[in-house]
């Protein structure tokens, strides 16, 4: 039988690889051997990341430096889908490094990032492979860096992170998803919303497993949910509202009825906290 290898120089490798192709088959590769049983949970060195492994194209530029070009036109639709193809790489590297950093969570908790660093990656290959269908590719417009910044901020905490990656950033994608459906729909691309619907569905997991580890380690440190959300979004400076809600989604993911209700407040006060 053939000696487990340990996990987390694997997962680092993926984490740091700067090639798109060779950082997506790392990805696939650590994830099934952890399923597989072929990886243990040795030891290893840990690191801050203050930018993770990323190709060499897109530009990164500020969020406010990004152009916003109109859907119909001819460089909109192809920005679009990069921006969005932008934000799954990104969350490639973002999931990579929950299972990577936090060493002290359970087993389920490393195959639920390993299992969504997969569908991440999954999602990337198919936005690239429609922006070369429309002649273009992954690099061609500047992104900016805004995931991983958020992500550089949070790695001292599994908590911080659970609460304001998945709850926050990853939840204001669900939201999104209707009106980019809604305007490619108007251009009659329904190759790109096929996608997105791929996307939204596994999207709504990925939340959802995030709203799990942030309530279970809310259990596990005796703090009220609501309590501790509402005061990292205060410490952070991040807000949970923005524009309209796609509440059938976040119920999916595993909001509850008394953070939705707070959400559609039009200036929501602290919920009390839920007994």
């Amino acid at each position: 039988m053939m000696k487990p290898e340990s996990l987390y120089p694997q997962i680092e490798a993926a984490l740091r690889c700067n090639d798109v192709a060779a950082k997506l088959a790392a990805t696939y590769h650590v994830q099934a051997a952890w399923e597989a049983g072929l990886l243990h949970r040795q030891d290893a060195p840990l690191s801050r990341l203050p930018l993770a492994g990323h190709p060499a194209r897109p530009e990164l530029v500020h969020a406010t430096k990004v152009p916003r070009r109109r859907t119909g036109s001819p460089q909109g639709q192809p920005a679009m889908l990069h921006a969005i193809a932008h934000i799954e790489f990104n969350a490639v590297n973002l999931a990579l490094d929950a299972a990577w950093r936090f060493r002290d969570m359970p087993d389920a908790y490393v195959t639920d990032w390993l299992r969504i660093a997969a569908e991440e990656a999954k999602h990337f290959r198919l936005l690239q492979q429609r922006l070369q269908q429309l002649g273009h590719d992954y690099g061609d417009f500047p992104a900016h860096n805004g995931l991983w910044e958020i992500c550089h901020r949070t790695d001292h905490d599994v908590l911080v992170r659970m609460a304001l990656v998945p709850r926050v950033l990853e939840a204001r994608g669900l939201d999104a998803s209707p009106e980019l459906k809604r305007k490619l729909a108007n251009i009659g691309d329904h190759a790109s919303v096929a996608i997105l619907d791929i996307i939204l569905e596994d999207e709504i997991g990925h939340v959802q497993v995030g709203n799990h580890w942030f309530h279970w380690l809310c259990r596990e440190r005796g703090l009220e949910p609501m309590t501790a959300f509402c005061a990292l979004l205060d410490e952070y400076d991040l807000t949970a509202h923005r524009g309209s809600y796609n509440m059938d989604a976040r119920r999916c993911a595993g909001f509850s009825e008394a953070e939705l209700q707070w959400l559609q407040q039009a200036k929501p006060e602290r919920p009390s906290p839920q007994a």
